[in-house]
C-alpha cells in the first residue's frame, strides 16, 4: 500500500488555504492513500482553524514563526512518522496547479527517481517579471553546478520526495530549504528529475523575503554554507590558496627591493606577506579538519539510515498485524453466531 502525504507550510494563509486544499487531488494512479498535512508556522490568523474545518488529516503548529526551512523540516519528520511513502510539498498561495501532483509523483511511483522538482519554466513564465526570470535562471545555473544535478528550476517549492530520500535529508539553513535540499540530494547521489508544471498568478507578495537584493544575499549565503558543508576541503583549500597567492605579492615586492639593495624601509611588505601565508596555511589545515569531521558526519548519516530501515520494518510489521486483526474480526463474529 503506497501512502502519499501532501504537505503545505503556512504562515497566515487563512484566506487562501481553502482554495489550495480544494485543488489537491483525492486519487492518483499508483497511490492507495492520500492525506493532507498543514504546518502552521506560528500564524496569527485562523490558519489552523480553517485547516481543521476543511478536514485536513494532519495539522502541526509552531508556537512562533520559525521560518519556511524549519516548517518544511517539521513536515518532513511528521510525514515520515505518519508512514508516508511519498511526500509532496506545495504552497498555500495557489501558485502551483494541484492536479500536477500526479505528474510529480509518477517518476517515484515508477521507481525512476528519488526526488522530483516541478519545473515552472522560469525562462519564459508569463507570471514572472523580466528581472525575476533572469535571476531565477542564473540562480538555477549556480545550484546545478554546486549540486552536480540537471535541474532548471532550483528554487521551486513544488516537489515530491520518496521516503528513502526524505530520511536522508536534514535541512540545516534557516532561510529556505530549496537550494539546501538540492545540494544535499545531489551530493548524496540521489536521483533527481524535473517535470514541467503549470503555475498561476499570485497577487500576494512573498513572505519569505522583503526585496530582491535581500533574497539574492540570503540565497548566496545558503549556497556557500551548504556547499562548504559537503565540500569543506575544497572550499577551505581554495580560500587558503588565494590567501597564499596574495601573501606572495608583498613578499615578492620586498625581495625585488632587497635584491636591488633597497630592502631597508620595506620590511612591512615582508611582515604582511608572511602573515597572509600563515593565515592561508591555517585555513587549509582547517579545511582538512573539516573534511575529517565531514567523514564522521557520513558515519552518523549511515547509522541514522539503518535506524530508519529498522523503524520501517517495525511499521510494516504493525500494518501487517493490523490487517490480520481486521480480517480475523469478521471470522470471530461468525463463529459466535454459529455457536
Amino acid at each position: 500500500m503506497t501512502k502519499l502525504i501532501i504537505q503545505i507550510p503556512c504562515l497566515n494563509e487563512a484566506e487562501s488555504l481553502a482554495n489550495a486544499i480544494v485543488a489537491l487531488p483525492r486519487s492518483i494512479p499508483g497511490i492507495d492513500v492520500i492525506e493532507f498535512l498543514v504546518i502552521d508556522d506560528g500564524s496569527t490568523d485562523d490558519t489552523s482553524g480553517v485547516a481543521r474545518r476543511l478536514g485536513v488529516h494532519h495539522i502541526v503548529r509552531h508556537r512562533r514563526n520559525r521560518g519556511l526551512a524549519a516548517a518544511f523540516q517539521t513536515g518532513l519528520n511528521y510525514a515520515l512518522n505518519a508512514g508516508a511513502d511519498i511526500l509532496v510539498n506545495t504552497d498555500a498561495d495557489g501558485q502551483y496547479e494541484g492536479a500536477d501532483i500526479a505528474k510529480l509523483v509518477q517518476p517515484i511511483v515508477a521507481g525512476e527517481a528519488d526526488v522530483v522538482i516541478g519545473d515552472r519554466g522560469v525562462g519564459d513564465n508569463a507570471h514572472f517579471g523580466f528581472i525575476k526570470r533572469r535571476l531565477q535562471r542564473l540562480g538555477s545555473a549556480v545550484v546545478r553546478y554546486l549540486s552536480k544535478t540537471d535541474i532548471t528550476d532550483a528554487v521551486s517549492g513544488f516537489r515530491a520526495i520518496s521516503r528513502e530520500a526524505a530520511q536522508r535529508i536534514t535541512i540545516t539553513t534557516e532561510f529556505s530549504y530549496t537550494t539546501d535540499m538540492l545540494i544535499q540530494t545531489g551530493r548524496k547521489r540521489l536521483k533527481i528529475v524535473s517535470v514541467p508544471v503549470r503555475t498561476h498568478l499570485t497577487e500576494r507578495p512573498s513572505r519569505l523575503f522583503r526585496s530582491i537584493p535581500q533574497f539574492i544575499t540570503l540565497q548566496l549565503a545558503t549556497m556557500v554554507r551548504v556547499y562548504a558543508t559537503y565540500n569543506p576541503l575544497r572550499t577551505f583549500a581554495l580560500i587558503g590558496l588565494v590567501l597564499n597567492l596574495i601573501g606572495l605579492m608583498p613578499i615578492a615586492r620586498f625581495m625585488w627591493f632587497w635584491l636591488n639593495g633597497q630592502g631597508d624601509g620595506h620590511i612591512q611588505s615582508l611582515v604582511l606577506g608572511g602573515a597572509l601565508i600563515v593565515v592561508g596555511t591555517l585555513t587549509g589545515l582547517m579545511g582538512l579538519l573539516a573534511d575529517l569531521i565531514g567523514a564522521n558526519r557520513k558515519l552518523h548519516e549511515a547509522a541514522l539510515q539503518k535506524l530508519h530501515r529498522i523503524e520501517d520494518r517495525l511499521v510494516s510489521l504493525e500494518r501487517a498485524n493490523e490487517r490480520a486483526a481486521t480480517k480475523a474480526k469478521p471470522e470471530k463474529i461468525a463463529e459466535r453466531k454459529a455457536s
